[in-house]
């Protein structure tokens, strides 16, 4: 347990196997569920091409803005427990997967443990969470160590990503 005031965290969701949509939309609730945590807001769903092989169906993506008292470690060993109940493979880098959770922010640290970067290496290039991210993020989110989400939303390829009603 964190022992300060919650903090606020954004957690990156996808999938692309076994009714995609049904999986984030399971793991959006389920989410809210964790100990310690409470569901603040999260994004609309969006479909995205996938990163390296393309040889896979297209991913449903989303963004979850929580607050929690959990510590960054707790969070993610519960993360990683929701995507094995969700049969998560860990079969190939980029591949095919039934559930996806980053931590994406944990308030406004910059973590890196060989466990646990944050914020996530490769925020700052992936529109599926971007986009989402922005949805939901109050204006003034600065993503510690990049600057402004605003600043790198302007700047984000988006011919890929397509948002859902």
């Amino acid at each position: 347990m964190n022992d300060s005031a919650p903090v606020a965290v954004y957690i990156g969701l996808g999938s692309n196997l076994q009714n995609p949509k049904w999986q984030v939309e399971s793991a959006l609730v389920e989410l809210a569920q964790l100990p310690e945590t409470r569901m603040v807001s999260h994004s609309s769903l969006y479909r995205s091409r996938p990163l390296g092989p393309q040889d896979q169906a297209d991913f449903i993506n989303a963004v979850a803005h929580l607050t929690t008292s959990l510590a960054a470690d707790s969070l993610l060993d519960a993360l990683q427990q929701l995507e094995q109940q969700h049969h998560r493979l860990r079969e190939r880098r980029w591949g095919p997967r039934s559930l996806d959770l980053d931590l994406l922010l944990y308030g406004n640290q910059t973590i890196d443990t060989p466990r646990l970067t944050v914020p996530h290496p490769e925020i700052a290039k992936r529109s599926f969470v971007l986009l989402p991210l922005n949805e939901i993020a109050p204006a003034d989110l600065r993503i510690p160590g990049l600057g402004s989400l605003q600043t790198l939303v302007t700047g984000i390829e988006r011919r890929d990503i397509e948002r859902l009603a």
